[in-house]
């Protein structure tokens, strides 16, 4: 038994001496990054830039100067003051500090954010070696995006730096920021990928890579690097309650802005492709109303006449699935997918449409700066009925027509010229109007408001009353417990709401 024991003992510890060793063999692996991002650091260097702005702040028109009475001690000082500073006082100078990289040495061409370069009287360069140039021109700027691009003329080549795929990037990967945090200069942090596909509200096209490595005020514009030392996103944000980096950076993707660029390049300017809808996000109960699954593709609110999408037959209520062979995982995907396809090329786009997959092809346009839906052109509410929005209808001899479809908890009546009026609802609008709403439903907690008309109900148009409770019955029937509503307000926007269905009140 002894033996056995002192055979079990041994083996125990040739067992723990090779779990140790295979502990020990592991754990450089995970205990280190990167040995050393000192030979990267060095080679990337002399292409990030700092960028110092400079611009004049026009004071109030018709401040008068300072009047100093003839032969006082201080009257020639205040001429010659003012004569120097060109007028009034309240004009001065504003500095800004910012980062940048260098994507082309040659042509002398440079990458920053919009938001570093915006309204700058002038703009100078600062290389690593201590070198300046002042930039020629402002070669194109996307506010979108917030991005910018610069030409200097070099005496010299300058170095520069390649672009990267972001999309190989995986949350967790090592990255590399350069840039010039709090107007210090050449800065060098290192951090991970710490989550992709951020969206901040910032702007229409969202698509952040979030990063740990620390990144402060006046790193903006600058570059973050992989490990092989290729930019993969553009410094552009932060949150942070003090200013100062608390670990959460943003930075514009790779591939966007190699696409930004080129565009900025060639026409100085960006030329995005254009489908011509207006699409929302495809929630949970949404999702249940149309068989799939939650945040599945965009739900199409609304189509732009005339735009590519009528033209190849996408309507309202479709749920737009594939764009160009590639997934639509959101709302907020589309957009960019669309933007980043050039103007003119013939895409399929699979969309559902009543439970049935379908495809078309469309060729795309050319999205307009000031690019919105149109609008209804509806009358303005008489003045008279302020105050009064959530009061019922009233006919003729002022009772309350009977118009509840406690259902669905609203109040409904068919739309005549006294409800247009009143709603400022256009002539064109086709439906019936919500008249009552309580505060307490799940219509209110959805948005649904007094003069909002129900245009569509589980994809049916709706002329009166009888058309809500046939759609209602004929959902309920189907066994769900929601029914899909097109809604309608009186500045023409069109939005999709699956409105729970009610036990019918005795």
């Amino acid at each position: 038994m002894m033996g056995l024991t002192a055979r079990l003992s041994r083996a125990s510890r040739g067992l723990a001496a090779a779990a140790l060793l295979s502990v020990a063999a592991a754990s450089p692996v995970l205990a280190k990054g990167p040995e050393s991002v000192a030979p990267l650091a060095e080679k990337l260097q002399d292409a990030v830039v700092n960028i110092s702005t400079s611009q004049t702040m026009k004071g109030p028109e018709g401040v008068p100067l300072p009047k100093v009475p003839k032969g006082a001690p201080f009257e020639e000082f205040f001429e010659d003051f003012f004569k120097r500073k060109g007028g009034s006082p309240a004009d001065r100078k504003v500095s800004s500090l910012g980062s940048g990289f260098v994507v082309d040495g040659k042509e002398g061409l440079i990458v920053t954010n919009h938001h570093v370069i915006e309204g700058a009287d002038e703009i100078v360069v600062n290389f690593a070696d201590g070198s300046k140039l002042k930039v020629d021109r402002v070669v194109g700027k996307d506010t979108k995006t917030d991005l910018a691009l610069l030409k200097v003329t070099p005496k010299k080549p300058l170095a520069q730096v390649p672009f990267g795929a972001s999309a190989k990037l995986r949350v967790g990967d090592w990255v590399m920021a350069i840039g010039n945090p709090f107007g210090l200069g050449g800065s060098v942090t290192v951090g991970i990928i710490s989550a992709k596909q951020r969206d901040i509200n910032s702007g229409p096209y969202d698509d952040y890579l979030q990063t740990d490595a620390a990144i402060n005020k006046g790193n903006s514009g600058g570059p973050l690097f992989n490990m092989e030392g290729e930019v993969i996103g553009v410094n552009t944000a932060i949150i942070s309650p003090t200013g100062g980096s608390i670990g959460i950076g943003f930075a514009v993707p790779s591939d966007t802005v190699v696409n930004v660029v080129d565009q900025l390049r060639q026409f100085g300017e960006t030329r995005r492709g254009w489908l011509g809808v207006k699409v929302q996000t495809v929630t949970e109960e949404l999702a249940e109303t149309y068989g799939v699954k939650e945040n599945t593709g965009a739900l199409v609110a609304s189509v732009t006449p005339g735009s590519p999408a009528a033209k190849a037959g996408i309507k309202d209520g479709d749920v737009i699935l594939k764009f160009d062979g590639k997934d639509v995982s959101g709302m907020r995907g589309l957009p960019r997918m669309v933007a980043q396809t050039p103007i003119g090329k013939e895409v399929d786009v699979e969309f559902l449409r009543k439970g049935q997959k379908q495809t078309t092809k469309v060729a795309l346009g050319r999205l307009a700066e000031d690019e919105d839906a149109p609008k209804a052109q509806g009358k303005e509410a008489p003045k008279g009925n302020k105050g009064k929005r959530n009061e019922p209808n009233r006919d003729k001899k002022g009772a309350a027509p009977p118009a509840t479809v406690p259902t669905i908890g609203l109040g409904l009546a068919p739309l005549d010229d006294d409800l247009r009026a009143k709603h400022g609802l256009a002539a064109t609008v086709k439906g019936v109007v919500v008249t009552d709403v309580d505060p307490a439903s799940p219509a209110a907690g959805k948005g649904v408001k007094v003069g909002d008309v129900i245009v569509e109900a589980a994809q049916e148009p709706v002329a009166s009353l009888d058309d809500i409770n046939r759609s209602v019955d004929k959902v309920r029937s189907a066994g769900r417990n929601a029914v899909l509503l097109r809604i309608e307000d009186n500045k023409g926007e069109t939005r999709y709401v699956a409105m729970p269905i009610q036990d019918k009140q005795p």
